[in-house]
């Protein structure tokens, strides 16, 4: 649980700022986006070998 220490007579939106940093620390947007769009090993694996063939092309069209 996120807990946000208020100092007297603070302003609301100062409060809903530190709340936002706190929640953006913790990763729990990220890990709950993850967790949705689950791929399989084998999807993962050939997107991994697309992306590794695609960027040694580039690095032959440099030299």
């Amino acid at each position: 649980m996120i807990v946000v220490q208020l100092k007297e007579g603070e302003n609301i939106e100062r409060a809903l700022k530190k709340f936002k940093r706190k929640y953006e620390k913790t990763g729990v947007v990220k890990e709950l986006r993850r967790r949705q769009a689950y791929a399989k090993p084998s999807v993962t694996k050939r997107k991994q070998k697309q992306r590794a063939v695609y960027v040694q092309q580039l690095q032959q069209e440099e030299e």
